[in-house]
């Protein structure tokens, strides 16, 4: 019903922004990564958009990018997942990340997002599996190690989220030391930038 919407951000909220379209201000629940994107008041953004009508709320989901749109209605049909959960996991985990988890069947992965259980995660990749593939319409496939799980799992329990976690692991460089304490020094040390 309503594809796009492109306005000023009049405000920027936890989880949504409020945008000024045609004089009305829409509040639009979005994932970390839009906001997280330097997202300002006054500034024009365009967003790609997904209505979800209930018997109590008419809520609108806006994404950067039609891949993360296309993710987050696959999502809401996976059992178990509703419009929180998938946002969340938008917000917790890079795409190539999600995508990540489907292909090399790594529940551990999705189960690091508050409010994911391994239980649901395993549905989740299960129902993912048939419908991202490789050469699809999502980047490149990421190699996911068991050093690379485990300082995952290390940042995350030190306070950071996994999109951080992913970024730090995708910055430490290819040759770097396969040992654990090493990698997680590195890894601290591009966050501390």
């Amino acid at each position: 019903m309503i594809a796009s919407v492109i306005g000023e951000v009049k405000s920027v909220e936890h989880g949504a922004l409020v945008l000024e379209v045609g004089g009305v201000g829409l509040r639009v629940a979005v994932p970390d990564s839009v906001i997280e994107g330097e997202t300002m008041v006054g500034m024009a953004v365009q967003l790609w958009t997904h209505l979800l009508v209930r018997q109590d709320a008419i809520t609108l989901y806006g994404f950067a990018d039609k891949e993360q749109l296309a993710l987050f209605e696959m999502l809401l049909k996976a059992s178990g997942v509703g419009p929180k959960m998938a946002l969340a996991i938008l917000s917790g985990i890079p795409v190539d990340g999600l995508r990540t988890a489907v292909t090399q069947e790594r529940p551990e992965l999705l189960s690091q997002i508050p409010g994911v259980g391994i239980k649901t995660a395993r549905k989740i990749i299960f129902y993912l599996q048939d419908k991202i593939e490789l050469g699809g319409t999502l980047s490149e496939v990421i190699v996911v190690n068991e050093q690379d799980i485990d300082l995952t799992a290390a940042l995350t329990a030190l306070g950071y989220s996994v999109r951080e976690a992913q970024s730090a692991l995708q910055a430490i460089e290819f040759d770097a030391s396969d040992e654990l304490e090493e990698r997680i020094r590195l890894a601290l040390k591009y966050l501390s930038k």
